[in-house]
């Protein structure tokens, strides 16, 4: 329940009035989750607690949930700082280390840091966007 709905409106002392349109929409917006904001709350929930990435276009869901996250993100120049940099928090930490990176190009760019990482038994998480499933074979 929102804020708003707890609190009786001035002009409504009692709350027995119906909300305004506006007040039932900031509502129905809060309640709403994503599947990027599932994603986000599973890594809370697992405590993660650092992200290294590099934003693009099928990522971005995961990133907009992560602006509103305790998850501190670290923004890396090219996905394979990201995983390397993710790779060493978890040797580091001995907590898995998170990277994110974007579909096509960005997933491809963290395979070398993910093959050293599994080499060396390393704990690392690596989550990659993914363009909708019409466009995976369609060459789009």
């Amino acid at each position: 329940m929102s804020d708003t709905a707890a609190q009786p409106r001035e002009d409504d002392p009692d709350g027995s009035e119906e909300p305004t349109e506006r007040e039932a929409t900031d509502d129905a917006e809060k309640a709403v989750s994503t599947g990027a904001d599932s994603v986000v709350a599973a890594l809370e929930a697992a405590g993660a607690e650092t992200a290294f990435g590099v934003q693009g276009g099928a990522i971005m869901p995961v990133y907009d949930a992560l602006y509103t996250s305790s998850i501190t993100h670290v923004t890396m120049a090219h996905e394979q700082g990201a995983v390397h940099a993710a790779d060493a928090y978890g040797v580091v930490t001995g907590e898995p280390g998170l990277c994110l990176a974007t579909s096509g190009p960005g997933a491809t760019n963290l395979v070398t840091g993910i093959a050293d990482a599994d080499m060396d038994s390393d704990p690392m998480l690596a989550l990659t966007g993914q363009v909708p499933t019409a466009f995976v074979v369609n060459d789009a």
